[in-house]
């Protein structure tokens, strides 16, 4: 069993919502592994209310290294260590995950780094190199964005989960996409084309090209966003057997 959270589902600027951030367990047995993808500057006082346990995190994938994904982690990593965090966590990511994370932690609570308590892994995912963690496949490719983004496929027991991160689909992360169970997509605009980013139209049309079950648009355009859910009814009719869902900070889908 896969569920999957949607701590928070805005763009960088959104005054209203939480920037994107997705929370996984995956439960093996008796065995439950916890992972967060992306934490962006608003996205910790979400995993907060959702997780009070300092100790249930795992691992955090990083897409890439703009601010709404990542400059979460010097609040994440502080509070763990005021609340005595003991148990490793894993940092994935793209080459220089260690490097950006350490620089980040170091700009924001200098010489806590050294302080920390609990050990800190980093293991990088790049394209074509497929990596075994915590019972989980991960795999990862290239996404046509303004700063280097790695879309991350997460498969376990049959299931399958694609997230974008950012930017528009390329070849290469449509083959990773192909036949997933679920796909979280960044869709800014509706149909217009920017460079760098996805939209709504185009996010369905991957999802139907690459036969998902269900696909969730996110990251959306803060002034954007009504519209997608107006047409959401359309979006549905358009898209067949595909289940099109723009989901709110909190709601949970089980795989």
């Amino acid at each position: 069993m896969i569920e999957v959270i949607f701590l928070g589902v805005g763009e960088a600027f959104d005054e209203e919502l939480p920037n994107t951030s997705i929370l996984i367990h995956y439960r093996a047995g008796t065995s439950l592994v916890t992972l967060l993808l992306d934490c962006g500057f608003t996205a910790p006082p979400q995993f907060w209310r959702e997780e009070p346990d300092v100790d249930i995190l795992d691992g955090i994938w990083i897409s890439h290294f703009h601010g709404d994904h990542s400059l979460g982690l010097p609040a994440l990593l502080v509070r763990f260590w005021e609340e005595g965090r003991s148990k490793v966590l894993t940092l994935l990511g793209q080459k220089g995950i260690d490097t950006f994370t350490r620089k980040s932690l170091d700009l924001a609570y200098p010489g806590f780094y050294e302080r920390l308590k609990f050990p800190i892994r980093f293991l990088e995912v790049e394209p074509k190199k497929e990596v075994e963690i915590f019972g989980l496949t991960l795999q990862s490719a290239e996404n046509s964005h303004s700063q280097r983004d790695l879309a991350l496929r997460i498969d376990a027991q049959g299931k399958s989960i694609y997230y974008s991160g950012d930017g528009k689909p390329t070849p290469e992360s449509m083959a990773l996409a192909k036949g997933s169970q679920l796909i979280i997509h960044e869709a800014f605009h509706m149909e217009t084309d920017l460079p760098g980013h996805g939209t709504a139209i185009g996010s369905i049309d991957m999802a139907k090209r690459c036969e998902a079950s269900n696909l969730a648009l996110v990251h959306i355009q803060r002034n954007v966003r009504r519209q997608v859910i107006d047409r959401i009814q359309k979006f549905t009719n358009l898209s067949g057997s595909l289940n099109v869902i723009v989901p709110e900070p909190g709601y949970k889908i089980t795989l």
